[in-house]
């Protein structure tokens, strides 16, 4: 589902396939409320495992040392890793290495506040770059960067951390790959059975891991993490899934935290984890699809697509015909376009970059198109990433709960949708099946919602939000007693905070700074539209379209 933490429906099937002492430390020790712990089967056993991880890596710390070169993380930033149990029932049983990295903070030592600890969303997203955010003097994040030491890590499963993987990278990334929406009951079928292959690889290569992969284990891994840091509580912001995380965490540890924030937020209902979300997600993924389509048409004279909304979806779907009785390059079918133009239903900054390479395609230039669409063979690394990440993506929302097994129920939800919302309905399908023949354990959902000693939190949300759709912020408002909700209104790029908004900037850093709200809710105008960049050529677009896919989350 959440593409937020890029845009990575490339699927196999179908799809483009020194530690703080004293007082910090003995908060570190603290255990979770037992009302919390049980709200999850075997509850109980697994706070205390994360009481005795904590302990333990409090007593650690971690052994900052210089990022590895391969990382692509250079100094000043620093990495290390924070060791966890994998499964948390058993604290002494095996253990995997969670990596993690950090930046100091700007600002003098009295303006210190502890750690700010990120992920991106996903799931399957490393949150590895945040501390980047410094070292590339990001504005928006600059008073937050005196006061916080900014913290990423690879979640479980991911990059660095006991990487997991359903497929051979290079057979993952291989195009063109089969037309996600079916032509007959035929293709169903074909479909259905590289699910249920890709459901098999990824318990024959990481079977072992694959119970464990779990939201509330994640969310129990970062207090490890804080502990580790020697932070008393924690302060966070998640984006996307990582609101989901997020949420879970403040329901788990509420005593722990000190500042929480989360943008774009994940409907954490049980009745929408995780199937029913994904089914949300292709209603917002069509109206933010027609709001870039006007957008298009109303930059007839930059882009030369078509002057009316209309006429941008006829062009598409010639695009999408042409792709798929000869694809493009050889490679671009119609599964590796919706790939790439995914990404402009799912953040503005895509808007100028999709358009200019499109334009550039129909007025006879296919390079910059198949450059930005298709597989680079030759980047075995980044392959390695993308796979892995999906592998993740598809373990952790099989894991977190239990899927429909008929397929008769697959079938009707998403046809009946897809006569109305058909950009994105089948591929989504296709993408999340294989949890439908899934072999490994699936949990039941925590049921989500404060306890007592969780302060004030602040959630922020888009109205157009394409991967998270509104309603979700809204139901995360309501579980979280006494957090406030910020809407940018008339908007619908996925991940707020990091938008230049001073509505919500400012509010952000009060509240990071200060830890201050508002008295009530708040609603913001919109961030500024984009605006054809005419001096971008069409290669350069397609050059940072390809960065924007490989770095988009899920």
């Amino acid at each position: 589902m959440q593409g937020d933490n890029y845009v990575r429906r490339t699927a196999l099937f179908g799809v483009a396939g020194g530690v703080m002492t004293g007082a910090l430390i003995t908060g570190a020790l603290a255990a979770p409320t037992a009302g919390a712990s049980e709200r999850t089967p075997g509850g109980a056993a697994e706070a205390r495992g994360v009481a005795i991880a904590a302990a333990k890596a409090a007593k650690k710390g971690i052994d900052w040392k210089d990022c590895p070169a391969d990382w692509g993380l250079a100094k000043p930033i620093q990495c290390g890793y924070v060791t966890v149990p994998l499964d948390y029932a058993k604290p002494d049983g095996r253990k995997i290495k969670i990596a993690v990295d950090r930046i100091g903070n700007t600002g003098s030592a009295s303006e210190r506040q502890g750690s700010l600890v990120y992920n991106p969303g996903g799931p399957g997203g490393s949150g590895m770059r945040f501390p980047t955010r410094v070292t590339n003097k990001n504005p928006v994040w600059a008073k937050a960067a005196m006061a916080y030491d900014f913290v990423g890590f690879d979640p479980r499963g991911v990059g660095h951390s006991a990487p997991i993987s359903c497929v051979d990278p290079q057979e993952f990334v291989k195009a063109p790959k089969l037309d996600p929406v079916p032509d007959s009951e035929a293709d169903k079928r074909v479909q259905r059975k590289l699910a249920k292959e890709y459901a098999q690889g990824c318990k024959e290569r990481s079977g072992r891991m694959l119970p464990h992969m779990t939201t509330p284990n994640t969310a129990r891994d970062i207090d490890v993490i804080r502990a580790a840091l020697g932070d008393k509580k924690l302060n966070y912001l998640g984006v996307s899934y990582g609101t989901y995380i997020g949420g879970v965490y403040a329901t788990l540890f509420p005593n722990h935290v000190r500042r929480l924030i989360v943008d774009s937020v994940v409907n954490p209902s049980r009745e929408k984890i995780w199937y029913q979300a994904n089914l949300d997600q292709d209603v917002a993924f069509e109206m933010r699809w027609n709001d870039w389509k006007a957008w298009v048409a109303k930059n007839d004279a930059a882009y030369h697509i078509g002057n009316t909304s209309a006429k941008v979806q006829k062009q598409w779907d010639t695009l999408r015909a042409t792709a798929k009785e000869s694809p493009i390059g050889g490679v671009v079918g119609p599964a590796e376009l919706l790939a790439f133009f995914q990404s402009a239903p799912y953040y503005d900054s895509a808007w100028t970059q999709v358009a200019e390479v499109w334009s550039a395609y129909l007025a006879g230039d296919n390079k910059p198109l198949i450059e930005a669409a298709g597989p680079d063979m030759s980047d075995t690394a980044g392959n390695i990433a993308s796979e892995n990440s999906n592998a993740v993506y598809t373990a952790v929302e099989c894991a977190d709960t239990k899927w429909p097994t008929s397929w008769a129920k697959w079938d009707r939800d998403n046809t009946r949708l897809h006569r109305d919302y058909p950009f994105l309905t089948w591929s989504n399908a296709w993408m999340n099946l294989p949890c439908a023949t899934w072999g490994a354990k699936q949990h039941t959902p925590l049921e989500v919602g404060a306890a007592k000693g969780l302060p004030k939190t602040l959630i922020v949300q888009s109205t157009r939000d394409a991967a998270t759709p509104y309603d979700g912020a809204v139901e995360l408002h309501k579980r979280l007693k006494g957090s406030r909700l910020i809407t940018e209104k008339d908007a619908g790029s996925h991940g707020v905070t990091g938008l230049v908004n001073a509505c919500i900037n400012d509010r952000v850093d009060a509240y990071l700074l200060k830890g201050t709200v508002d008295a009530k809710d708040v609603t913001c105008g919109p961030h500024a539209t984009p605006v054809p960049a005419k001096s971008d050529s069409a290669a350069k677009a397609a050059k940072a379209a390809k960065v924007s896919k490989a770095t988009a989350v899920k």
